[in-house]
């Protein structure tokens, strides 16, 4: 009996000292990956890493491709998602208790403050490197070539980044958030302002309802906050979520990132991973077929060799591991050192002056100002659509995978850059300097003003920009550089404008220090 018993204790001893291999073998299904061949392994019959290819074409792996600004996004959002299930532990979605549960957060709670600075500024940094990683598969045409839906999939994803962000915003209920919460509800009332110059709000005023159904009521109140609650931790995520994966999915069925036609590699990728252990595939030439394989297809990934590529075990992975600790880190380092904002409980009876949204929707308030239907919902739904349409419209093939798609691109871009720049801020200083119809022709009718208007205008200068640009060079790709550079010139002046340079009333301050004392 004891041979028998001390074989057993010699098993479990040995089992208990390997169990962090035999877990690792399990998670990974086909053991520890010591070849190309279980390498690639790995990350097929892994449900947590089968979304990436076996392989990874190296232009992918090229820092100065991609700049990891997809991958940041995600991780910001991986960031965001953990800490705010931690502060909805704490958090209570009630006018009565909203504000002490996040002072208790802020002040009382241990890495409560820290946590909550995580959640805003990861939060808020998604939306940067969102619109950084939007621009990077612009400029370098990585929207085509059976991609063009992933696109529309990606601009998704940026509005419901904006409205998981807003929503947030809206739930400390102190001044800031209410005061936000009644912006965005009289955005969503700016149909009003057509229906009213066409006289017929009583018959069909769906700025009013939808208004109404946004805030539960007429009035900003705890049916508001149970609102804008659902739509943080339930309704946006659950939205955004199923948009990424929709996302994954088709860059992985459209063939992976897009690269250049013409590729070579070069010394320096040496440094950035490792090639496979031999070339002509990874596999033995004796295997069996399943009928998927067999099967044609019409994805790009059809018919194409695996010239210029590494396993994505561990070359992808390393990389991916990179970018989230520097990731993390910077957001932990920022959040340490800078506090996301709380004022005083919201008081409906003093309102903030000035009362502004959140950073990222101050380009919108300030075309508000000048025509509430038009800023809040006329100009961002052309420019969706406008975004949303490019691949539809720029069907040219050459230079896929290219940064402006050569030099040419880099010109029509600076040349957009250098005329946008001047037009746009000269006619915010004629506005801020002169005013506009309603204060030359205080009995103008409203619906001029709504239809000519300086958002208008600048909308209308940088269509007739793109068309002529597409013309002196025969490329629809040209003019939609020149449109999508000046779009982003637009929301970088309007933001800052609307952050920096006003004040009180809404008027036009060059710093704080002049803003009148209240």
């Amino acid at each position: 009996m004891s041979e028998p018993n001390h074989n057993g204790i010699d098993s479990f001893r040995n089992n208990l000292k390997s169990i962090i291999d035999s877990f690792a073998s399990s998670f990974l299904r086909s053991g520890k990956p010591t070849s190309d061949k279980s390498r690639a392994s790995a990350m097929f019959n892994n449900f947590f890493l089968h979304v990436q290819g076996v392989k990874t074409h190296m232009n992918t792996l090229r820092p100065t491709y991609t700049l990891g600004l997809g991958l940041i996004s995600l991780f910001l959002l991986l960031i965001t998602t953990v800490s705010g299930v931690v502060l909805m532990i704490y958090y209570n979605p009630s006018i009565e208790n909203a504000y002490n549960t996040v002072k208790d957060i802020t002040y009382v709670v241990i890495g409560g403050s820290l946590s909550r600075n995580i959640h805003k500024w990861a939060g808020e940094g998604m939306i940067i490197f969102v619109l950084f990683h939007m621009a990077r598969v612009f400029f370098t045409g990585s929207y085509k070539k059976g991609r063009e839906f992933n696109w529309v999939i990606g601009i998704a994803l940026l509005v419901i980044t904006f409205g998981i962000n807003l929503s947030g915003y809206m739930l400390p209920w102190d001044q800031l958030s209410y005061w936000a919460l009644v912006i965005v509800a009289n955005i969503i009332q700016s149909p009003k302002e057509i229906t009213d110059s066409l006289g017929i709000t009583q018959y069909f005023d769906v700025g009013g309802f939808s208004k109404e159904l946004f805030l539960g009521g007429l009035n900003a109140g705890k049916e508001s906050l149970t609102r804008v609650y659902l739509l943080h931790v339930m309704l946006f995520p659950i939205l955004m979520f199923i948009f990424l994966g929709v996302h994954f999915w088709r860059i992985r069925k459209d063939g992976g990132l897009t690269k250049p036609d013409s590729f070579e590699p070069q010394e320096s990728d040496a440094q950035l991973f490792s090639p496979p252990e031999k070339k002509g595939g990874i596999f033995t030439t004796n295997k069996t077929y399943g009928l998927m394989e067999l099967a044609g297809g019409r994805t790009p990934a059809v018919d194409k060799d695996v010239e210029n590529t590494v396993l994505s075990w561990p070359n992808l992975l390393i990389a991916e591991l990179a970018v989230f600790f520097i990731c993390f880190a910077g957001v932990v380092v920022y959040s340490f050192f800078i506090d996301a904002p709380l004022k005083e409980l919201a008081n409906p009876l003093i309102p903030e002056n000035p009362a502004k949204a959140p950073w990222y929707f101050l380009g919108l308030q300030e075309l508000l100002s000048y025509s509430a239907f038009m800023g809040g919902v006329g100009l961002p739904g052309i420019a969706l659509l406008g975004l949303a349409l490019i691949p539809y419209l720029d069907r040219e093939q050459e230079h896929v995978g290219v940064w402006f798609s050569g030099k040419q691109g880099k010109s029509v871009a600076l040349q957009a850059l250098l005329a946008g720049t001047p037009v746009l801020v000269g006619l915010l200083a004629f506005v801020i300097s002169f005013g506009w119809f309603r204060n030359w022709w205080p009995n103008v009718p409203q619906l001029l003003i709504t239809l000519v208007n300086p958002g208008n205008l600048w909308v209308v200068f940088m269509m007739l920009w793109s068309v002529w640009v597409i013309k002196k060079t025969g490329s629809t790709r040209m003019g939609a550089i020149a449109l999508f550079t000046m779009f982003l010139v637009s929301f970088v002046i309007l933001t800052y404008v609307g952050t920096e340079l006003r004040g009180p009333n809404w008027g036009f301050y060059w710093s704080h220090s002049q803003w009148p004392p209240h």
